[in-house]
């Protein structure tokens, strides 16, 4: 592998966890990042001369940890504070931290990003930016905003955290509840934007919805206990078992009626099946927004076929959850379950009153021309393109468009 891919996949894998090691020392997260960053500098510059060292992760380590070491001198010494003489011994050793004391920064980092006193959009730039090792433009295009929104809001987390001294410690068991949920919905947040991107190329951006996986098992295993983050990752592991029939060999839409199930990962699912029973004993059956989503996906991975699925459960199942945590997605999912308990018709109908959109527009268009209402599902289909879609999912609104245009120039 050449120097640049193989700084890079060190990089992915383990600068989270390098630069959660280094808050945890230097107590500062703009220091940190900016060592880490000077090391992989570094290692761009020294590996294609050296060649790529036996443990790339090690001499990261330690390169970022002296690079560490010059930044907090030239801070102190702006600042006219005494040099932490601790502190600076603690970063000049050469030894990497053990696993689990890497588990445990990166928990701290977690909590730290998710922290009640960062606004929401703050939380999630800054878990993505530097959980997930996103660049800004990453972090920008993921929360639909430009670069310089997501410097600002970048720049304000760091401010707010260093300011409100905020610690960097996992929260005591009486605060966890108010933290927990913003650390799932960023996890979650994360696979979501993957799984369903708003554009590019492909139907799924494989990256981030790795590092949501990444995250989600992270948090599992460091609170095994916590129905929460046991219901995420049941969640993902049930979505992405789903993945490998997502798509033809061409690239194109497999729609969920259509997709060959034996290419579901039967691994996945029954993982995924297990972790969802265990979270609701841990709660008594009593189910939060995770759980009602993962209790839909398992009711489809259950089915052995579309025309099996039972969609008067999932109607109830979106039904709730639709009482705990209103949104529009889940709505518009309600409506097709509807459509495909009771018709085309009841569709519509679920479909009244919500946010028009793309989307919307999309399920509409499908709806009519179930009903033979095929000038209307063109009308619909046109709205549908509309906005940014990925590549397939655009080639695929605009076959559909053609097909009821031929078919509504037939229609009497």
């Amino acid at each position: 592998m050449p120097p640049g891919d193989e700084l890079a996949e060190t990089i992915r894998i383990e600068g989270a966890a390098l630069l959660a090691t280094l808050v945890r020392t230097v107590r500062d997260l703009s220091i940190a990042e900016e060592a880490v960053q000077e090391a992989a500098i570094a290692a761009l510059t020294e590996w294609p001369q050296s060649g790529v060292p036996d443990h790339p992760r090690a001499w990261l380590t330690t390169t970022a940890r002296r690079k560490a070491i010059d930044l907090v001198r030239r801070e102190r010494a702006r600042s006219g504070k005494e040099q932490a003489g601790v502190q600076l011994m603690d970063l000049s050793r050469p030894d990497e931290p053990p696993d689990t004391v890497v588990r445990d920064d990166m928990l701290r980092l977690i909590f730290t990003c998710c922290h009640p006193a960062l606004a929401p959009e703050s939380r999630v730039a800054l878990a993505l930016r530097t959980l997930c090792q996103l660049s800004v433009p990453q972090v920008a295009a993921v929360m639909l905003t430009s670069e310089a929104a997501a410097t600002k809001r970048l720049t304000r987390a760091r401010q707010k955290i260093a300011t409100a001294q905020i610690p960097y410690r996992v929260p005591p068991d009486a605060e966890l509840p108010g933290r927990l949920a913003a650390v799932c919905g960023v996890v979650h947040g994360l696979y979501t934007s993957g799984h369903a991107p708003l554009g590019g190329d492909e139907v799924l951006d494989i990256d981030l919805c790795s590092e949501g996986l990444r995250l989600a098992r992270l948090l599992h295993h460091l609170l095994p206990d916590e129905p929460m983050p046991m219901a995420v990752l049941a969640l993902m592991l049930l979505t992405e078992a789903r993945r490998p029939a997502r798509t033809d060999p061409a690239g194109d839409i497999v729609l969920l009626a259509h997709q060959d199930r034996n290419l579901w990962d039967g691994n996945l699912i029954a993982e995924g099946l297990r972790l969802l029973d265990q979270s609701l004993r841990r709660t008594a059956g009593v189910a939060d927004p995770y759980q009602l989503q993962a209790a839909i996906a398992a009711e489809h991975a259950r089915a052995a076929s579309y025309s099996d699925t039972d969609w008067a459960e999932i109607v109830r199942l979106y039904d709730l959850l639709l009482t705990v945590a209103p949104s529009a997605p889940a709505a518009l999912s309600r409506a097709v379950a509807i459509a495909e308990q009771d018709g085309a018709e009841a569709g519509l109908a679920a479909l009244d009153g919500l946010p028009a959109g793309p989307r919307l527009a999309a399920i509409r268009g499908e709806l009519l021309a179930r009903l033979g209402r095929y000038a209307e599902a063109v009308a619909a289909a046109e709205q549908s393109l509309d906005g940014e879609i990925t590549a397939p999912e655009r080639r695929y609104r605009e076959h559909r468009l053609a097909e009821w245009r031929s078919l509504a120039s037939r229609s009497p």
